[in-house]
């Protein structure tokens, strides 16, 4: 193996793919530099999210109990919003809080524990520090340029988030189309303690997550989330690049929207605003994961590499960018033992996502972005929802229907048919 390095590895980020990833090979006896544009990790993310926990136990033992998290997820509520009504599917289960299979987080207060647990571990955490490009010997990656200053390595990870250059630079991603991509905006609401767990009916650390869909983006593909944390609530809307610039919406309006609408205020209601902010997300996942996440010296991870899962029943991503950094961090650890870091060499980071849940979950949900660009998802069925229930409910005096008869006039008044009921079914069979 050549000595002529700095490191053994760089790696370029220092979210939760790139922490996972440098954690992972400083632990296996390599010398280990992460390079964070920020001028600490944390300082960039937006507040954080619902984090499905296990894969990171795996990291870190005893995870939950150690790290800065929130709280434990038990209740997962997904809401159909109408201009002046909503309704609610409110599942709880008490196997979702032991194991532990999901919390809350907030990425300030998480991001810095991760990158404490990476130095402990031999890692020498850079911050502050911007990449401006790859050095190449050949077709080769060698090392990173940052202003004046060179770093030479055999291997770089690239874990630089959704708009990763070095990707687009390497050639392993071309410029994503805005239909790929979505604008997130989010609030973070100060409220006491007692008040959270009154109002959403939790306990101790158990918390609650929300998934919206409807009127909550103003009928832009996307959706609403709102999530418990100890003392605040995270809450706001994704929306598809392309159809927000379609329906020449502002972001920030259709947040505010959110925010005021009848079955969401007063969730919030007498809270103090701690945080406000957008960022760019993934929105089709399965479609940004390129075949060959390397090149000779290169290994894509995390966002960079588009590992980013939307169902509409929920949004992963910070444990795929934890898987992704653990596999590469395999195929690394064997690439240094044969000194071999070509394509080939390099290729059991493909094999190792491929075996795991990162590969077969994202061939699962291939379809699932597909299936949320039906524009009657976010309008008709939220409607069809609450007139099937309303003729359940609204005692006029009539007399009443069986279910099936007060379902299928509610279908007849509406805009969806018969045909649009069975495609859009089978569809979702299909793709969830």
């Amino acid at each position: 193996m050549s000595t002529d390095v700095d490191f053994d590895v760089i790696v370029i980020g220092a979210g939760i793919a790139g922490m996972v990833c440098a954690h992972q090979l400083a632990r296996a006896g390599h010398e280990v530099v992460l390079i964070e544009r920020g001028q600490e990790p944390g300082t960039k993310n937006l507040s954080g999210g619902v984090l499905y926990c296990r894969v990171l136990e795996a990291v870190f033992p005893g995870f939950v109990e150690r790290a800065p998290v929130e709280r434990r997820i038990t209740r997962n509520v997904l809401s159909f919003l109408n201009d002046t009504s909503h309704l609610n599917v409110d599942y709880w289960d008490s196997r979702l809080a032991e194991p532990v299979n999901a919390v809350t987080v907030l990425r300030a207060k998480l991001d810095p524990w991760m990158a404490a647990e990476c130095e402990q571990a031999g890692v020498m955490v850079m911050p502050g520090v911007r990449v401006d490009a790859l050095l190449r010997e050949g077709d080769q990656v060698v090392g990173v340029r940052a202003g004046d200053d060179e770093l030479r390595a055999h291997v770089v990870v690239a874990a630089d988030g959704v708009n990763s250059f070095i990707a687009q630079e390497a050639g392993v991603r071309p410029k994503e189309p805005i239909k790929h991509l979505a604008v997130g905006v989010k609030s973070v609401i100060a409220l006491p303690r007692t008040t959270i767990e009154d109002r959403f009916r939790v306990s101790g650390d158990e918390g609650v997550a929300y998934a919206f869909v409807g009127d909550c983006t103003q009928s832009i593909a996307g959706g609403g989330f709102l999530y418990t944390n100890l003392d605040s609530v995270s809450l706001g809307v994704v929306l598809r690049l392309d159809d927000l610039e379609a329906k020449g919406l502002s972001s920030a309006d259709v947040h505010d929207r959110f925010l005021a609408h009848p079955a969401v205020e007063p969730l919030i209601r007498g809270g103090e605003l701690l945080e406000y902010g957008c960022h760019l997300t993934i929105e089709d996942g399965p479609a940004m994961v390129a075949h060959d996440l390397t090149r000779p010296g290169l290994v894509i991870i995390g966002d960079a590499a588009g590992f980013t899962l939307n169902t509409g029943l929920t949004i992963r991503g910070m444990d795929l960018a934890a898987a992704s950094g653990m596999a590469a961090a395999t195929a690394i650890t064997a690439a240094l033992k044969a000194g071999d870091f070509s394509d080939d060499g390099l290729s059991g980071y493909r094999a190792e996502l491929d075996r795991s849940f990162v590969g077969a979950d994202l061939k699962t949900y291939a379809k699932a972005p597909a299936f949320l660009e039906n524009p009657r998802m976010y309008s008709e069925y939220g409607q069809l929802l609450a007139e099937v229930f309303h003729g359940i409910y609204a005692h006029d005096l009539t007399p009443r229907k069986h279910l099936v008869p007060t379902a299928m006039a509610a279908v007849k008044a509406s805009r969806l048919t018969l045909s649009h009921l069975m495609r859009d079914g089978w569809a979702a069979a299909r793709a969830l």
